[in-house]
C-alpha cells in the first residue's frame, strides 16, 4: 500500500502540473494515464463499471467523477483531479482540487470553498487513530464545514481500499450518520470531503458518472489514503517535497 500511494501521489503531482488554462482535461487525462504506465500501473478508474477514462476531472460546480472530454480549463475555473491507480496488487486514491489561472486565486467563493474542503479533510485525520468511531468524522467535518459556511455532499463516502478498489468500512462525511464499525490497526481507507458553496444535494448527468450541484454552486474535494497505525494514523498519499504548493505536514503516528 506505501508504494501504490507513492506512485499514486507522483501521478497527480504530475497531472497538477499539467493543469493550466487552455489545457484540456482529456490532455490531463492522458498525462495520468502514462504517468501510470510509465510506473508499471494500471489507472484503476479505466473500465471500472464502465467509466471510460483514467482519471477523473471535475471542474466548478461538479462534485465528482467528472468524465474528462475536450473542455478547455479557463483562467478562474477550479478543478478537482482524482487519481487511483493498480500496483502489484493494491489500488491506491487520493484527490486535490487546484486553482485554474490567476483569477481563480483572486476569487473570494473559489478560496472559500476549496480551503474548506482541504481544512475538512485535515481536521478529520487529526481524529485518525485505533478505536475512534468511524461515524466520528462526519460530525468532525460538517462541524468545520458549517463554521465555513459551507454544505456537506451526503451522496458519496470515503471507503475501505486495498486489493479491492472500493470496501469496507464505508465513511461517511456528513454528521450523525450510521456508520459501522472503528479505526483498528493495519485498517487502510479514504477520507474524501466534498464540500459546496450551496446546497448539499447532487445530482447526476445522462452519462450516468458526472455528478453536480443541483444548484449550480461551486464545489471542492480533498482526499487521502490512510493507514491506520497503532498510535494513530499514517496519511500514505501525503503530499511530498516536489508536490505542487509544497508538502503539508503529516500526522505524527
Amino acid at each position: 500500500m506505501r508504494k501504490s500511494c507513492l506512485l499514486a501521489r507522483e501521478v497527480l503531482d504530475i497531472a497538477a502540473a499539467a493543469a493550466k488554462p487552455g489545457v484540456t482535461t482529456d490532455y490531463i487525462d492522458e498525462t495520468v494515464h502514462n504517468a501510470c504506465i510509465e510506473r508499471h500501473s494500471y489507472p484503476s478508474p479505466l473500465n471500472y463499471n464502465h467509466f471510460p477514462k483514467s482519471c477523473c476531472t471535475s471542474v466548478n460546480e461538479v462534485i465528482c467523477h467528472g468524465i474528462p472530454d475536450q473542455r478547455t480549463l479557463l483562467d478562474g475555473d477550479i478543478l478537482n483531479i482524482d487519481v487511483s491507480l493498480y500496483h502489484e496488487g493494491y489500488h491506491a486514491d487520493l484527490n486535490e482540487t487546484y486553482y485554474i489561472g490567476i483569477k481563480a486565486c483572486a476569487d473570494p467563493e473559489n478560496v472559500r470553498v476549496v480551503e474548506a474542503a482541504r481544512e475538512c479533510l485535515e481536521e478529520a485525520i487529526k481524529a485518525v487513530k485505533p478505536g475512534v468511531l468511524i461515524r466520528e468524522f462526519g460530525n468532525i467535518i460538517q462541524k468545520h464545514a458549517k463554521e465555513r459556511k459551507c454544505s456537506v455532499i451526503r451522496t458519496y463516502c470515503g471507503h475501505g481500499i486495498n486489493k479491492l478498489f472500493h470496501c469496507a468500512p464505508i465513511v461517511p462525511h456528513y454528521a450523525k450518520n450510521k456508520a459501522i464499525g472503528e479505526c483498528k490497526p493495519g485498517m487502510t481507507f479514504t477520507i474524501e470531503p466534498m464540500i459546496a458553496l450551496g446546497k448539499y444535494r447532487a445530482m447526476t448527468w445522462p452519462d450516468n458518472w458526472t455528478s453536480t450541484t443541483v444548484d449550480g454552486q461551486r464545489t471542492a474535494q480533498f482526499e487521502h489514503t490512510l493507514l491506520v497505525t497503532e498510535n494513530g494514523v499514517e496519511i500514505l498519499t501525503a503530499r511530498k517535497a516536489w508536490s505542487p504548493g509544497g508538502p503539508v505536514a503529516t500526522i505524527a503516528t
